[in-house]
């Protein structure tokens, strides 16, 4: 979090409520940016087109999208959080002339890794039009490719490129779908919207390569870090497959969606979740400011004084800190969530009636704005767990989120449509208790932990 942590604490620091302002916008970009692009986009690209595009070209073209996303997602989180940790080990030893190098291999590994499931996948399991199937094709090693240079963004210090990125991917994934899309159905609105993926994409590769101005070496070395780290890796698969499952499941409901093509999703529980998930991003822009502000100056300081040997008393004084600033966050956030997911949940007969959305969908929405409440206090206790490196805990965390949401998801469908949502809801609840608990735990005994547990030199 180096580049980000350094902009937000320059930003904030100023003494004007623009910088500040400037401070949340960067904050809400780089931690929201691709899942906003995607939801934005494709509404955009749905509401325009119905006027000349068919029912199924729609559906074609948002199952695929949606199936780029989720598969895409699970299959990368190995990659990237073994890149991510490699990066940061990079960083903080100063010496980042492989970055360029790492890039690259991770695109190559994530693409061979990948490619026979895919062209299986669209090339022989679903039936579609052989300029659909490309496109498709195209479209999940684009977002492939977001997902892997995203690793990047928090390194990068010149956040006016990344927001102004995905500010022209968004518009030119519009502009070139509803141009191409009338023309070409369904192929010409993957089409287009691959073309403003890719304009993210470049930009943001060009960023990096601007911002690490090396040459290409080693491009495989990060891959010795997955026997190191193989508990991050496994979580990277378990966290992303916890954070769908509950979609995949719902998928085989009885009020399913199946297309000619064979591809199937359940329309309703898929908007309602994507809708919810547009409450955390003030939350989540507010909880990565906090993160990189206040908490990381606490946490620099108890780690810097213990190697400036620092006396008992002054260590103790620094625990509590760090105890106290990660209280003040989590509370700033947590208000703030209650207060937009309370709005939400009252207003969303209102909010979906001026929106044209399906009533259908105001019960699952409901649900899922709760679970988004507590799946964004979660995602906060995951990523402090990260910050002490306590690896094996979030590992145990994603399995919990995993099998709460298949179970709690399954059960809850098997009961009818009335309950459609609760399943994502409770394993959030759930989690959020049992991750409440780890961190504090662990937290509380963090002396001890940087002491005995995580010396080296007395194991």
């Amino acid at each position: 979090m180096a580049g980000i942590g350094f902009e937000l604490r320059r930003l904030t620091q100023r003494d004007d409520l623009m910088g500040v302002v400037q401070g949340y916008l960067h904050s809400a970009l780089v931690s929201s940016g691709p899942w906003l692009f995607t939801v934005l986009a494709i509404a955009a690209i749905n509401l325009f087109s119905q006027s000349w595009a068919s029912p199924e070209e729609l559906a074609d073209f948002r199952i695929a999208i949606i199936y780029s996303f989720s598969f895409s997602l699970v299959l990368t989180g190995p990659v990237m959080l073994v890149a991510t940790r490699y990066l940061a080990d990079r960083i903080y030893g100063a010496s980042v002339e492989q970055a360029p190098g790492m890039m690259l291999g991770a695109f190559l590994v994530t693409f061979a890794t990948q490619a026979p499931i895919v062209f299986w996948f669209y090339g022989d399991y679903v039936d579609l039009p052989n300029g659909v199937r490309a496109a498709a094709i195209a479209n999940y090693f684009l977002v492939t490719g977001v997902w892997i240079v995203s690793i990047f963004l928090t390194a990068l210090k010149d956040f006016r490129s990344i927001t102004w990125a995905f500010a022209a991917g968004m518009v030119t994934a519009f502009v070139c779908a509803i141009w191409l899309g009338e023309d070409y159905g369904t192929s010409g609105l993957l089409i287009g919207f691959n073309i403003g993926l890719a304009t993210i994409m470049f930009t943001l590769i060009s960023r990096v390569f601007a911002e690490y101005p090396y040459p290409i070496t080693k491009p495989f070395e990060f891959l010795g870090h997955a026997k190191k780290y193989w508990d991050l890796a496994l979580t990277g698969v378990i966290y992303n497959m916890a954070a769908w499952v509950d979609k995949w499941i719902m998928w085989f409901v009885p009020e399913r969606e199946t297309l000619p093509s064979g591809m199937i999703s359940y329309p309703n529980y898929d908007g309602a979740m994507f809708l919810a998930y547009l409450t955390i991003v003030p939350a989540m822009a507010v909880f990565i400011v906090n993160l990189e502000t206040r908490f990381f100056e606490t946490y620099q300081k108890f780690y810097r004084d213990i190697q400036s040997h620092a006396v008992l008393e002054r260590i103790h004084e620094n625990h509590r800190n760090i105890i106290e600033t990660l209280k003040e966050s989590a509370r700033n956030v947590t208000i703030l969530q209650a207060c937009v997911a309370f709005l939400a949940v009252l207003l969303a007969p209102q909010l979906f009636q001026w929106a044209g959305i399906s009533i259908f969908q105001i019960g699952m929405f409901r649900f899922g704005v709760l679970g988004a409440f507590c799946h964004v206090l979660l995602l906060f206790l995951t990523i402090v767990l990260s910050y002490f490196d306590l690896r094996r805990k979030m590992l145990y965390v994603s399995c919990v989120f995993l099998v709460t949401n298949a179970v709690f998801t399954y059960a809850t469908a098997q009961m009818g449509f009335a309950f459609y949502g609760y399943g994502y809801f409770l394993s959030c609840l759930v989690t959020l208790l049992f991750a409440y608990a780890v961190t504090a735990r662990e937290v509380l005994r963090l002396p001890y932990l940087t002491f005995v547990l995580n010396n080296s030199s007395i194991r």
